[in-house]
């Protein structure tokens, strides 16, 4: 009896392992029904139903390991929730597609993502300033990582951006201590603007602003060679002529033309390239 039972429970044992290995056999998917998956995400995205596209990309993924499909799949999930505003998340995943597949071609465009995450969130110059010192430092690593690139050009316009407004935050933070009296402190932040951001529009408005408070200070060497500085390079800048108000009101100052530049940005133009759809 003993045996019999023992018998029993082994050809038991046998037979759940067979059915086991059965079902694990019939749930494995094929390459071609994960591929499937994958283009049923480039489907979501021509729809521009970016949140289950990146489900579906999420999903390919997991079904294609070690695989270009795998490491495409990864930064679709990225671009998909950078698509509907969801910046956080789209950083985490490109960060994570980088360190995962560091042999990718398509790094640098991981990486222009994740500075232009950072960008996006900016709002202004009385918002916090952390989304403006992370873009700054993502947008400076692109750029010297991948200089000869298309989205190197856009990003060099939008690095003109975001230190136009940190320079407006420093100006911002300037004009408080000013109207609250805090002189030191005032200077100390309009000199950062003359010595860190001397490339923006804030720069003339920071030197006539030392012009003034040392005038008032009685510190006349120091101001008069504040106004020279202005003069010098923005002798055409109504705070120029303001600034030789305060000390000589009969002066009078030439005008010279300035220029601007125009660039634009190309972050759909190129996600065709690598995604498969040239492949269809």
């Amino acid at each position: 009896m003993q045996r019999f039972i023992c018998l029993f429970f082994f050809i038991f044992l046998s037979n759940c392992g067979t059915a086991e290995k059965k079902a694990v056999e019939q749930i494995v998917p094929t390459k071609e029904e994960a591929i499937l998956v994958y283009k049923e995400g480039l489907e979501a995205v021509e729809n521009s139903d970016f949140f289950y596209a990146s489900k579906l990309f999420s999903e390919a993924e997991i079904l294609l390991p070690q695989s270009e499909w795998a490491a495409k799949s990864a930064l679709m999930t990225g671009f998909c929730f950078y698509s509907i505003n969801f910046y956080d998340q789209a950083i985490l995943n490109l960060e994570r597609f980088i360190k995962i597949y560091p042999a990718s071609k398509n790094l640098d465009y991981a990486n222009y993502l994740i500075a232009i995450s950072y960008y996006e969130q900016i709002l202004d110059e009385e918002k916090d300033i952390q989304p403006l010192l992370k873009s700054k430092e993502k947008i400076e690593f692109f750029l010297k990582k991948y200089p000869d690139t298309d989205y190197a050009i856009d990003l060099r316009y939008k690095l003109e951006l975001v230190i136009n407004q940190l320079a407006a935050k420093e100006i911002s933070i300037a004009r408080y201590y000013i109207k609250n009296q805090k002189w030191i402190a005032a200077i100390n932040r309009l000199n950062v603007i003359v010595d860190d951001y001397d490339q923006t529009v804030f720069v003339e408005e920071a030197l006539f602003r030392l012009v003034e408070i040392y005038y008032n200070l009685g510190l006349e060497n120091e101001s008069k060679a504040a106004a020279s500085l202005l003069g010098y390079n923005y002798n055409s800048s109504e705070w120029y002529k303001r600034s030789y108000k305060i000390l000589n009101k009969n002066y009078s100052v030439p005008s010279i033309s300035q220029t601007k530049k125009d660039e634009k940005g190309l972050i759909n133009r190129t996600i065709r390239k690598i995604l498969f759809l040239d492949d269809k």
